[in-house]
């Protein structure tokens, strides 16, 4: 496509990394630990219940806020996080994952001119999702290694035309989980500048650092909070792309503002699969205490294979991403890094750069995966022990 075509709110983001960097390793044929997904299957009781609902019938249009039995068990697993059960017709939306919710809040919710500040480094989509809806991204950096927000950095962010916070815990790339301090910052900001906090909280059950809080339960933010998650992390089922969103009645009515022109509804039979299996996990607990035990396990695994290959590495408190630094193999900027890795070693990672704005991009890290089998892992951790870069 000539890129005069795309329009000049999108030019400056051109090709995702991830397209760029999954292309580059099938070309290479590299092991890939860049992309955030799993090489494993999700469970059969999850798979068992969409093959269950095509079979009875479930093909046609749902609701356009969700199925009610899957608005239910939204409501039902939210509320071991949260404290509380939403109500499901009037504060639980659900999703073409969590993706399109985060698109479908800022174009609902913002109006063109408002900023909304941004936690760098951040999941690409959001810099993006802020530039369609015509707004502005005041992007506040986070220092490596410990990538800790300031309550004081927040404030000088902020401008008149401030209208919102996003945050993501657990943090993808960093692996960081907010602390009682760093809600505690978000939560005093949003109260004194009337701001909203929208938190992507997808790697909710993948945690290594204690349970993880929502921002939500603090004193007064359930009133300003959108909360935006999946299933896709928790079920190792991300092509389902079911996602959903809680939030107060009239913060919810502008996420549906836009989500009924954006997809109209999630897939049917997903959003039916997806209700049993939420209740299927919100009333027993030996599914997430293997999908915790797991992840730690595979963590463990690649730390080890990548301190093995010499690179310091910052351990993840949740999530399923560690941060390498680059530097240590000889590089002084993380895309020459991966371009070199994936075409000499045969493995993939993600410049972390790219979750940056590129004014003040931290180029030390590479973002790699861990949610792939033992022997996908093994096998980068071979290839990248016997790489020595020309650099």
């Amino acid at each position: 496509m000539n890129p005069s075509r795309v329009t000049s709110r999108l030019r400056p983001f051109g090709e995702s990394i991830f397209t760029t960097m999954s292309r580059l390793a099938v070309q290479h044929r590299a092991v890939n630990l860049g992309q955030g997904f799993p090489d494993f299957d999700g469970p059969a009781f999850a798979k068992d219940a969409a093959k269950a609902a095509i079979d009875a019938g479930f093909g046609q249009y749902a609701r356009a806020f969700g199925l009610p039995d899957t608005n239910a068990a939204i409501s039902r697993f939210a509320a071991r996080s949260l404290g509380w059960s939403p109500d499901p017709d009037a504060e639980v939306t659900v999703t073409a994952g969590c993706t399109e919710a985060i698109a479908a809040v800022l174009l609902g919710l913002l109006e063109p001119g408002d900023e909304v500040i941004l936690l760098d480094p951040c999941y690409d989509s959001y810099p993006a999702c802020v530039a369609m809806a015509g707004a502005v991204a005041r992007r506040v950096r986070l220092e490596s290694p410990e990538f800790r927000i300031d309550a004081d950095a927040l404030r000088h962010a902020c401008s008149a035309r401030t209208r919102a916070i996003l945050v993501n815990s657990p943090h993808n790339p960093t692996g960081r989980m907010l602390d009682a301090a760093e809600r505690q910052a978000i939560s005093d900001v949003a109260l004194e500048r009337n701001l909203i906090v929208l938190s992507d909280e997808v790697y909710e059950m993948i945690t290594y650092a204690g349970p993880h809080r929502s921002i939500a339960t603090l004193p007064g933010m359930r009133e300003r909070t959108i909360v935006m998650s999946s299933l896709g992390k928790t079920l190792s089922l991300t092509g389902w792309k079911i996602g959903w969103t809680v939030a107060p009645p009239e913060l919810t009515a502008a996420v549906r503002a836009s989500h009924q022109f954006l997809t109209f509804c999630a897939a049917t039979p997903l959003q039916k699969a997806a209700a049993t299996a939420l209740d299927a996990l919100a009333t027993d607990d030996g599914y997430l205490g293997q999908l915790a035990h797991e992840y730690a396990r595979r963590r463990e695994l690649l730390l080890g294979e990548l301190t093995r290959a010499g690179f310091r590495c910052i351990a993840p408190e949740g999530s399923y991403f560690i941060l390498a630094d680059v530097t240590d193999r000889g590089f002084d900027d993380d895309v020459t890094a991966c371009r070199a890795m994936v075409a000499e070693a045969g493995v993939a990672a993600i410049p972390a750069s790219a979750f940056y704005d590129p004014s003040h991009a931290d180029r030390r890290y590479a973002r790699f995966a861990f949610c792939k089998r033992d022997e996908t892992i093994q096998a980068a951790g071979e290839r990248l022990a016997g790489w020595r870069p020309p650099c």
